[in-house]
């Protein structure tokens, strides 16, 4: 919340001092900065499909309305919360939560909160994380939100689990190189097809797929399809999933900290696409297991469907439950499902999805 970066759903209250905030010192009240509740207000169960992002007061506003619309419900961690994983003492322990956001931290993770957070993605849930160029030190404390994260990968559960990093430095591209596979859920999600991405002042990333070979590109700085010049991440890690994204500008919708200047703003911007993959990113980081529907089409031939937003799934096949093959062939899009027609004669079969 410090300096001009006000990554906030709602404040009601402008009274923090993040100066230097490192966990200590002056990190608390008696400054004048967005301090953000842990509910915003009014209440999200009023929020209808008319309600405007200034409903709330808060640069991430926009984002936050957009998931609620969705079906979702927001909140945010106070300066004073805790991040915590299987701890019943906490209220908002991460068990809690299907998706947590970390939009341009600079103040460096415990090794405590580190492991929380990389077990919360293992265990099945999502993190989006977001990172802004080098030298955006909004605190003073000597740090940029691009080091905060890269330290975020050494901790004690594994090395890079994600396989993605930040490079740290500073570009502004106005992109048009997505990657167009209709299985990428960031560029084909629920919020559209997204052809276009702007950078106001963000650092690359790299993925290294020794490390996670699930990490992916959705959108690159140039036509060059390489590992170093991703402006969107993504990857799964045990059963959870991760996004990244190297700048915080296209979060921005204007209305944040009135103490503060909004340079860009971005959300939802969907002639840029920014919003749009933003809300894709979001919605597939929510999203639950697939569920895998079965409809006879004839006495013969069964079909299996089940959502092209969950490409990352293989469809298995066995005969006796014990020994399992990936189906590697017949699989087909329909609409926003995936399909595969078997037929019935023969022995009996058994199918699942597995991430």
């Amino acid at each position: 919340m410090a300096g001009n970066a006000d990554w906030v759903i709602d404040a009601d209250a402008y009274n923090l001092n993040v100066a230097n905030g490192n966990g200590s010192g002056t990190l608390g009240t008696g400054g004048n900065e967005s301090n953000p509740q842990r509910f915003p207000t009014p209440d999200q169960t009023n929020v209808t499909a008319s309600t405007s992002e200034t409903y709330w007061q808060g640069a991430l506003s926009a984002w936050a309305i957009d998931i609620v619309k969705n079906g979702h419900h927001v909140e945010t961690l106070p300066y004073n919360g805790r991040i915590t994983w299987n701890d019943s003492s906490n209220v908002q322990d991460l068990t809690n939560y299907n998706v947590f956001v970390l939009c341009e931290p600079n103040i460096y993770f415990t090794a405590t909160e580190k492991t929380a957070l990389i077990n919360f993605v293992k265990n099945g849930v999502g993190l989006f994380i977001v990172s802004d160029h080098s030298v955006a030190d909004r605190n003073n404390d000597g740090s940029d939100a691009y080091q905060v994260l890269n330290d975020l990968m050494t901790n004690s559960v594994a090395n890079n689990p994600f396989g993605i990093r930040f490079n740290g430095d500073n570009v502004s591209p106005a992109s048009t190189y997505p990657d167009t596979s209709i299985a990428d859920p960031i560029t084909h999600g629920a919020a559209g097809t997204v052809t276009s991405f702007a950078y106001h002042n963000g650092s690359t990333i790299s993925i290294n797929t020794n490390q996670n070979a699930s990490a992916k590109v959705a959108f690159w700085t140039s036509s060059t399809h390489g590992t170093n010049n991703a402006m969107i991440a993504y990857a799964t890690f045990g059963t959870g999933k991760v996004v990244a994204i190297g700048d915080s500008s296209p979060f921005d919708d204007g209305t944040g900290d009135p103490n503060d200047t909004s340079f860009y703003v971005d959300y939802p911007l969907t002639s840029v696409g920014d919003g749009d993959a933003i809300l894709n990113a979001s919605l597939w980081l929510a999203q639950k297991p697939p569920v895998m529907k079965m409809v006879s089409l004839t006495t013969n031939l069964v079909q299996l469907s089940w959502p092209l937003a969950s490409s990352n799934y293989s469809l298995l096949v066995s005969t006796n439950l014990v020994t399992w093959s990936v189906v590697s062939s017949g699989i087909r899009v329909s609409g926003t499902n995936l399909l595969y027609t078997n037929s019935l004669s023969g022995q009996k079969q058994f199918f699942r999805l597995k991430q």
